[in-house]
């Protein structure tokens, strides 16, 4: 039987225990999630070499799509379903994950279609060199096929762990990235496939963690889904995705600034000693790294969110509070353990991926340590644009995703390379973290000074 709302444990158990029973599990699956890529990184850097990273570099931007339309779909119905939960609107919230899943599987064999198109222009959009060019295709040819699998994945495991089955949306991650570790090296390096082996691991793993979420179901401990409720519905479509904008905005400005600086390397890499190629291997692999850092913060907030969005629903305004006291505490905690983890071991860090030469290692060890100098504040940056979208204000959680990637890193990217040439782009990311810490803060502080002290109870 459904669970009525005055039972749920969302509004009744205790913050911290339920803050770390949802979170783990999230940040567990965040993890593998992430793996899938550096998995792919790792293996394609020992098995072809530097030019396989940065083919895989060159064809992240297709990955960072479907994370972009996966998550704010997802992230938006998984907070809907929960704030519909806490009105006591129980139809309205299957038919809000309905709507989701199937909107997401057209939207999926959509893109699949257009990237096989028009595969070449995009691979030298993304900042492709004719060097690099032929293992790009390959790799981003094949993913492709996987994009509505993964957009399933990545949708339906937060509205999974909104049902208070945090561990089962882990199993299914989980599952997913044993097996992309286990077919990667037998494709690659048994079959003599190269890249194109672990293009076909990556497609066949999310394939198979698509279908372990879909038949949980059946399975819905808060509702009974029927037939009806998975005919896509536009006007709830449509509240998803204004309140998973911000996951959209974080992503797609995370694409954008993706191409802006492999294009950038591409230019600029030319005039110094690195050349062109090391360059955007490098910034592919240390983006691959603080994946790892921004999957573990987005999986806490993640824990966080159905806590936030159930008890903002029920006007319950002192448990809102107790979870955010909690979320920031650990996330401040999650970020200094790994500023120092990147500042102390960049040369150790990057040689898993693969060798290279003296200059190789000289720009990886410099790059990593600027782009990810201020990461010990990022988590707080983080968590505070996803917060506002759980609790129904999607406004700000975007507002603050495009401060930091389109308002302030994009104009400085271009600034300071032409000022400062390959420097300038190293250096572009650590002022920019700055700004935007700054403006998280000002939203936080402005936001729970508004929010009423005591919880309003209903007659």
């Amino acid at each position: 039987m459904p669970q009525s709302m005055t039972q749920n444990p969302l509004g009744i158990k205790p913050v911290k225990k339920l803050l770390i029973s949802f979170a783990w599990p999230a940040i567990t699956a965040n993890i593998i999630n992430a793996l899938y890529s550096i998995i792919d990184q790792i293996f394609i850097g020992q098995g072809v070499g530097y030019l396989g990273n940065a083919a895989t570099n060159v064809a992240f931007p297709i990955t960072t799509i479907c994370l972009a339309v996966g998550l704010m779909i997802g992230i938006g119905a998984a907070a809907n379903f929960n704030l519909e939960l806490g009105r006591g609107n129980p139809d309205k919230a299957k038919s809000v994950v309905g709507t989701s899943v199937m909107s997401l599987f057209i939207i999926g064999i959509i893109l699949t279609i257009l990237v096989h198109i028009f595969l070449e222009p995009l691979m030298y959009a993304f900042g492709s060199t004719d060097e690099i060019l032929s293992y790009a295709k390959t790799f981003a040819g094949i993913s492709s096929l996987g994009i509505p699998f993964l957009l399933i994945s990545i949708s339906t495991n937060p509205i999974v762990r909104s049902d208070n089955s945090p561990k089962y949306s882990m199993i299914a991650i989980v599952f997913g990235a044993i097996l992309n570790t286990i077919l990667n090296p037998i494709f690659i390096f048994g079959f003599k496939w190269g890249i194109a082996g672990s293009a076909w691991a990556t497609v066949i793993s999310q394939f198979l963690s698509a279908m372990i979420l879909i038949f949980y179901f059946p399975r819905f401990k808060s509702v009974k889904f029927e037939k009806k409720d998975f005919i896509p519905q536009i006007s709830l479509l449509k509240i998803s995705i204004s309140l998973g904008m911000t996951s959209f905005v974080f992503q797609g400005s995370n694409m954008i600034i993706q191409i802006v600086t492999n294009n950038l390397l591409n230019i600029y890499g030319k005039e110094s000693v690195y050349g062109n190629d090391i360059p955007i291997a490098v910034a592919g692999i240390v983006a691959k790294i603080n994946i790892i850092f921004i999957a573990i913060v987005i999986g806490l907030v993640q824990g966080a969110q159905p806590i936030f969005g159930f008890n903002y629903g029920a006007k319950k305004y002192d448990r809102v509070r107790e979870t955010m006291n909690y979320m920031m505490k650990y996330a401040i905690i999650i970020s200094v353990v790994f500023f120092a983890i990147f500042e102390i071991f960049p040369k150790q860090i990057v040689a898993a991926f693969g060798n290279g030469n003296e200059l190789y290692f000289e720009f990886a060890v410099k790059y990593m340590r600027f782009f990810l100098l201020f990461t010990f504040i990022n988590g707080i940056q983080i968590s505070s644009s996803t917060f506002f979208a759980a609790i129904g204000k999607p406004k700000i959680g975007v507002t603050i995703a495009l401060t930091k990637q389109i308002i302030i890193l994009l104009p400085m990217l271009f600034i300071l390379s032409h000022t400062f040439g390959i420097e300038g782009i190293i250096y572009a990311t650590p002022i920019t973290d700055i700004c935007a810490f700054s403006v998280s803060v000002f939203f936080l502080i402005r936001e729970f000074r508004l929010m009423p002290k005591n919880n309003i109870v209903e007659v």
